[in-house]
């Protein structure tokens, strides 16, 4: 009984070990010829058609309330004239990049999930092992690059969007000047700030393609098995999200202090 515990307790670190050399895997296969050009092409395209619309309208109530918060916060301590640089660099160096890495992982990365696991089922993985041919240089690569590729141009439509939300709102609804909340953007703000949030989109575009393709090749149980592959990586990913939110931010704060600081 103790050691089936203690099994249990350990299957955890099992799982992100798998994870972990899985990905080491995809990275190998990045180098690999010939790059499956066609399947990055379409697979791109997919992704893009079913995040671009949600990512857009969640854009606008990221701005706004981003504005509405920082801009009531900053108006108790008689700062207005900061407003815009602070609403600008929570957009750009937050909330642009975790906003589109959601969307990636809800809506592209079930898909891929999804795709990887009915294939696993019906054992067209196992056949093209056997013809020689290697699934993740086939099919994992083109889909971690599309996935990377769609959440860095995501992650500045959502900036933009988010910054003009932000503004709009808080010039309608907070009764905030135009000209000193696009002034106020170099006050605070750096270039550093907009390199950040393209890193973290990157970053988190590899994760979410990475964690769904794994749980997709790895399902197992059926149709049922690959609803719950699904599940898994979507909830997966937004935990490893979040932490390599943390860990980039905290690296970020080290190597280029905030400025003014």
């Amino acid at each position: 009984m103790s050691s089936l515990t203690a099994s249990k307790a350990l299957a955890p670190i099992g799982i992100a070990g798998k994870l972990f050399a899985f990905a080491l895997d995809v990275a190998r296969a990045l180098f690999r010829r010939p790059f499956q050009l066609r399947e990055f092409i379409q697979q791109a395209w997919f992704i893009a058609s079913v995040t671009i619309v949600p990512t857009a309208l969640v854009a606008i109530p990221f701005g706004a309330v981003i504005a509405l918060q920082v801009g009531g916060l900053i108006k108790q301590f008689g700062a207005q004239s900061f407003t815009g640089s602070a609403s600008v660099l929570a957009v750009i160096q937050q909330a642009a990049p975790i906003g589109t890495a959601l969307l990636i992982a809800g809506a592209g990365g079930s898909a891929i999930a999804a795709d990887l696991g009915a294939r696993k089922i019906r054992e067209e993985l196992d056949a093209m092992m056997v013809l020689g041919i290697d699934p993740i240089q086939r099919l994992v690569v083109p889909r971690v690059l599309a996935c990377m590729l769609v959440a860095f141009f995501l992650n500045g439509m959502v900036s933009v969007v988010g910054v003009a939300g932000g503004y709009v709102f808080n010039v309608i609804l907070q009764d905030g000047t135009p000209g000193a909340y696009i002034a106020s953007f170099t006050a605070l703000a750096q270039l550093p700030d907009l390199w950040i949030g393209l890193i973290k989109a990157l970053v988190f575009g590899l994760i979410a393609a990475v964690v769904a393709a794994y749980k997709g090749m790895n399902a197992n149980g059926g149709p049922k098995g690959v609803g719950d592959a699904v599940n898994e990586s979507v909830v997966i990913t937004f935990l490893l999200l979040f932490v390599a939110n943390f860990v980039l931010s905290m690296v970020y704060l080290q190597i280029i202090p905030p400025k003014g600081g």
